[in-house]
């Protein structure tokens, strides 16, 4: 690798990046609107750009007949690593970003695309893929959504990102519902990424976020109307930022901080938050699930970990995973009571047994951005399913034991 820029360019180029939506590609950029709270979506801190600037400026190993480092590449999985079987579904627009997997109650395979205003449905016994529309509810904003979630009654739901907005898919009618976010609450960086319907039956209420400003709101389902709830702040004066937004069984809503270290709660009858540090540093809390039991599993994201936390004592315990830099985006919980995870780098997806403590991986064939991690467990093995974000396929995962 020879670096032949200087640190003010690179620094141009962190600044330039910042000007673009997340579901952004080469191919298709999606400028953010000025004016808002994140116009400027700078990946790094600006010390920290500064410092990353230096360091690829002084790159240079143009001169060197040999590498000066030794290579390390990870051991061959062996074992029950290779008791697997895994399918890929090329999705017919190459240009798709499928960020979450799920799949209904019927056993057809749904997707959000990051980066257009679709949502996709896969039939895997035909391999037939079928998009619809979403609602265009902001026609100058970015496009493209990203948390896909079921309610109890199995029907889905999607978050539109910079459409400021919540979506409703009947998956039997396959009528789509838009609830926008109020006019006078939106601004130029509004950002819904967040839905929770998965306890909505418990009050008829569906918690989602203004990623842009960090509050949350809550979706009346009957009436289609939104309470603002603010930000997240304990008793104490402490604030949480949420990624992350898992519902436990009673509709209370966790708080992932993906920018820190904490876990929280916001209480779904007093708005009462409440906050508990993890034990791993720079743990960076991401997704996550709420398990029949009422436990919360999430993925560490900067501790390269998995974490489990009992509302009941307030204990966190942490797993961290074999691979270096996995850095696990989302949890789930299969009927077996193992745990999913999956790597947003390192192409490999890892299944944890909270009872012995063992952790087994799976190679993927091909370079995967793994988002979300669904399993489906109407068979006698739970099956994986995942999106490769920046693949344009979906993922299937069949651990033969």
């Amino acid at each position: 690798m020879q670096s032949t820029h200087d640190a003010a360019e690179f620094m141009q180029v962190f600044k330039r990046m910042g000007t673009y939506s997340p579901g952004s590609t080469p191919a298709a950029p999606q400028p953010l609107l000025p004016g808002g709270n994140n116009s400027d979506r700078s990946p790094m801190p600006k010390p920290i750009q500064e410092k990353m600037a230096a360091y690829l400026a002084g790159v240079n190993l143009s001169n060197a007949e040999t590498v000066e480092f030794p290579l390390k590449p990870f051991s061959r999985l062996t074992g029950r690593s290779t008791h697997v079987v895994i399918t890929e579904y090329d999705l017919p627009r190459k240009d798709a970003q499928p960020h979450d997997v799920v799949m209904d109650k019927d056993g057809m395979v749904w997707y959000s695309d990051f980066s257009h205003e679709m949502v996709g449905m896969l039939d895997p016994a035909s391999g037939k893929v079928t998009d619809y529309a979403l609602p265009t509810l902001r026609p100058e904003e970015p496009k493209g959504s990203l948390d896909l979630e079921l309610d109890p009654q199995g029907n889905l739901w999607l978050a539109g990102m910079y459409q400021a907005g919540l979506y409703k898919i009947d998956v039997k009618s396959k009528q789509i519902t838009a609830y926008p976010f109020p006019k006078e609450w939106l601004n130029p960086t509004t950002q819904a990424s967040m839905v929770s319907p998965a306890h909505d039956d418990v009050d008829g209420k569906v918690w989602t976020n203004n990623q842009d400003s960090h509050v949350h709101y809550r979706l009346d389902v009957v009436s289609g109307k939104y309470e603002d709830l603010g930000s997240a702040v304990d008793k104490n004066g402490t604030h949480i930022n949420a990624y992350g937004m898992p519902t436990d069984l009673a509709n209370n809503v966790y708080l992932l901080n993906f920018g820190g270290t904490t876990i929280g709660r916001r209480d779904a009858k007093t708005n009462a938050v409440t906050i508990w540090k993890t034990p791993l540093p720079f743990s960076r809390p991401r997704r996550g699930r709420v398990d029949a039991d009422n436990i919360l599993w999430f993925a560490e994201y900067g501790a390269n970990g998995i974490g489990r936390f009992d509302a009941k004592t307030g204990a966190i315990k942490e797993w961290q995973l074999p691979t270096p830099w996995d850095e696990p985006y989302d949890v789930v919980k299969s009927k077996d009571r193992e745990i999913w995870t999956g790597s947003m780098l390192t192409d490999r997806v890892a299944r944890l047994d909270p009872a012995t403590d063992a952790i087994t991986e799976y190679q993927l064939p091909r370079s995967t951005n793994i988002r979300r991690v669904f399993v489906d467990d109407r068979g006698a093995k739970p099956v994986l399913w995942v999106g490769s974000n920046h693949g344009a396929s979906i993922v299937k995962v069949e651990p033969l034991d």
